[in-house]
């Protein structure tokens, strides 16, 4: 196997993906859509709202199925249309970070039970990442609010705390939805600094989905999401 291959992280093979529309044909928001991933680099994804960009990343975590085509995490190949099991929820929790639009903090936990979370699913220890979360949560300026809950902080909050759930267990993949939505000008831009750093310091791979066009062109590689089709620039 050559390094440049070895050097991948997560591939997507003809990805398609079709809802039902009441009373009218079936709507295909993604056609045979085809995705290379590496080691350290970043991916920015643009496109319309509800062109499918959310829908891809939740097909890339295996977090509901394709119609069709194939997902490789690694040197793990996937029937994208088949149904998650077990091992591919644990593989994920350990491997891939998400960072979705709505937050999905869980409310009755505080913001550091929140953020070991996906520690705590990647059946790590936690002793041993409390320290990075701290971290991770002074950096984006809510360690004060490790021991409040959800409902207790603004959305712009809500969402760093999501941040840093992502990043805390050192993932290989991070899927991003979105992620400076929420925040300001200035904390948006630590934001993706954090992220893209990530990729350099911890050989971290991003895949970001913004309508931002200046943290679009600061990845490694952008593309358009448009008609089903992913088009690289």
């Amino acid at each position: 196997m050559s390094n440049q291959r070895e050097n991948v992280v997560l591939k997507a093979s003809e990805l398609s993906k079709s809802f039902s529309v009441l009373g009218t044909s079936d709507l295909k928001v993604l056609d045979e859509v085809n995705l290379t991933l590496k080691q350290s680099s970043s991916l920015s994804i643009r496109g319309d709202s509800g062109c499918g960009k959310t829908t891809l990343l939740n097909l890339l975590a295996r977090l509901e199925p394709a119609d069709g085509g194939t997902i490789f995490w690694g040197d793990i190949e996937i029937a994208a249309a088949s149904q998650t099991h077990a091992m591919e929820a644990s593989w994920r929790a350990k491997h891939i970070g998400v960072v979705y639009q709505s937050y999905y903090l869980i409310p009755e936990l505080t913001v550091m039970e929140n953020v070991l979370m996906s520690v705590r699913l990647s059946g790590l220890p936690i002793t041993e990442y409390e320290g990075r979360a701290k971290e991770l949560l002074e950096q984006m300026g809510v360690v004060n609010k490790s021991m409040q809950i959800p409902a207790k902080l603004s959305g712009g909050e809500r969402q760093r705390v999501a941040i840093v759930r992502a990043l805390v267990n050192r993932p290989q993949v991070i899927l991003a939805d979105e992620p400076t939505g929420n925040l300001d000008e200035r904390t948006g831009a630590e934001v993706m600094d954090l992220l893209l750093s990530s990729c350099t310091k911890e050989k971290t791979s991003l895949i970001l989905v913004t309508h931002n066009p200046t943290f679009a062109r600061a990845t490694n590689e952008t593309s358009t999401l448009t008609d089903g089709k992913l088009i690289y620039e």
